[in-house]
C-alpha cells in the first residue's frame, strides 16, 4: 500500500477515534470520518492483546487485504480506521469479509449502486 493511503500519525488515530463515527463487529471494529481529500486513507491497530508480532502482523495484513478487495465500493474521501479483535486472527475469510461489508453497510461506507 501506498504512503499516501495510509494513516500513520497518532493525532490522525486519536481524532479519529474521538470524532469520527464507529460500527463493531464480530472480529473487528470500523472507524470512519470524512477526510477533505479525495481519496480514502487507511488505518490498520491490532493490539498486544492478540499476540506476538507474527500473529498482530497476519491480522493486519488479513484486514489490509479485506480493505484492498472491497475499496472500488466504497465511497472516496473518508479515513477509515480498523482495529482487530481476537476474533480476526481464527476467523475464516468468508467471515471477515462478511464482517466488513456489514459495518460499512452501518455507517453508509458503501456506493449507492445504480
Amino acid at each position: 500500500m501506498k504512503r499516501a493511503v495510509t494513516l500513520k500519525e497518532n493525532h490522525e488515530f486519536r481524532r479519529l477515534y474521538q470524532k469520527g463515527k464507529s460500527a463493531v463487529g464480530g472480529g473487528m471494529v470500523l472507524y470512519c470520518r470524512k477526510n477533505r481529500l479525495d481519496h480514502n486513507r487507511l488505518g490498520l491497530t491490532a493490539s498486544t492483546k492478540l499476540g506476538h508480532a507474527v500473529v498482530r502482523n497476519r491480522a493486519r495484513r488479513r484486514l489490509r487485504e479485506v480493505y484492498r478487495l472491497h475499496s472500488p465500493e466504497l465511497k472516496q474521501g473518508y479515513d477509515i480506521i480498523l482495529v482487530a479483535r481476537t476474533r480476526t486472527v481464527k476467523a475464516s475469510w468468508q467471515e471477515l469479509n462478511d464482517t466488513f461489508v456489514k459495518l460499512c453497510r452501518k455507517l453508509e461506507l458503501l456506493e449507492d449502486k445504480p
